[in-house]
């Protein structure tokens, strides 16, 4: 009688497991493409961030390859000049929310690239172990070598910065953000990271997608939304002990009035401050979070918002 109890149980208890993977994948779900200039809809509540929201002083291009891992291809958005300046150019890697595809976001990567960054993402649809991550890595290293027998050479050809990595994610894919950082063969190779409203650490233990933020030793930007009616995602006491458990540089901050499945582009004056100062050495866009006044700490869009950087 009890291990049929028990049994039961366990049943219910994957019931529930596999309907919060569901729930997951409708939240973020979206089977239209980010319109060009999305931004233009974005609130700001401070100069920095609706700066930052413009695009980028490059004219941008695009170049997919595809590859037989199950992400099927790799999707590069660029800054044109690139073509023909020699020069390097520092990266930001996308893992993908749950049920995303890189595609589908291709307008906030050219707006990435629209500052001077090689933007690198996947049609990956489960990222939470930075599989994905851990192949584009790879696959920019095998570009920046690239010549083929004839002597010709890869348009991205020692253009790449490995110095000045970046990293970013949204839900399932800000699992793999913290993943790609601590736990890849190549965590070392990165400088900055996001997470956009990331899988709190019970929820994402019960899907199988463990991660340690315990282990993180790069700065990391981590970005939740409040009053969207979804925060069960990452709560406000989630959100704080993900803070708290992160050792080295960091910010946090929820956005108000977002719904999980909008934090992946509404933060985006923030997000392009933050790689701006990292892996540029912006330091106009160092004061959204550095000084006796963080900007961020006083615009009206954010709350509960923590600081923690050098």
């Amino acid at each position: 009688m009890v291990k049929k109890f028990l049994k039961a149980i366990g049943i219910i208890i994957l019931v529930i497991i596999a309907l919060i993977g569901i729930l997951l994948l409708w939240l973020t779900h979206r089977d239209s493409s980010l319109k060009e200039n999305y931004q233009d809809d974005i609130q700001t509540g401070g100069a920095i961030e609706a700066a930052y929201l413009q695009n980028g002083p490059y004219e941008t291009a695009y170049y997919e390859e595809a590859t037989a891992q199950i992400f099927e291809k790799y999707e590069i958005s660029y800054p044109k000049e690139l073509e023909t300046e020699n020069k390097k150019y520092p990266v930001i890697v996308v893992c993908n929310g749950s049920g995303w595809k890189g595609s589908l976001n291709k307008a906030q990567y050219q707006f990435y690239a629209s500052y001077g960054f090689i933007v690198i993402a996947t049609e990956e649809t489960y990222s939470w172990n930075a599989f994905g991550a851990e192949m584009c890595i790879r696959h920019l290293e095998r570009l920046n070598d690239y010549i083929s027998d004839e002597g010709e050479k890869s348009i991205f050809y020692q253009k790449i910065d490995f110095d000045n990595v970046g990293i970013i994610g949204h839900s399932q894919g800000g699992v793999g953000v913290i993943n790609a950082i601590t736990n890849t063969d190549h965590k070392d190779i990165y400088k900055a990271a996001v997470a956009l409203s990331p899988t709190n650490e019970e929820m994402a233990s019960a899907l199988e997608w463990p991660y340690d933020a315990s282990k993180i030793q790069v700065p990391i930007f981590v970005i939740s939304g409040e009053g969207g009616g979804d925060d069960w995602v990452i709560t406000l006491e989630q959100l704080n002990q993900l803070y708290s458990h992160i050792p080295g540089n960091k910010v946090m901050a929820r956005r108000v009035n977002t719904p999980h499945g909008t934090t992946v582009v509404s933060e985006d004056g923030y997000v392009m401050a933050w790689f701006m100062w990292q892996l540029q050495g912006d330091e106009e866009a160092a004061k959204a979070f550095t000084g006796d006044n963080p900007e961020i700490m006083n615009n009206e869009q954010y709350r509960d918002v923590a600081i923690s950087v050098e």
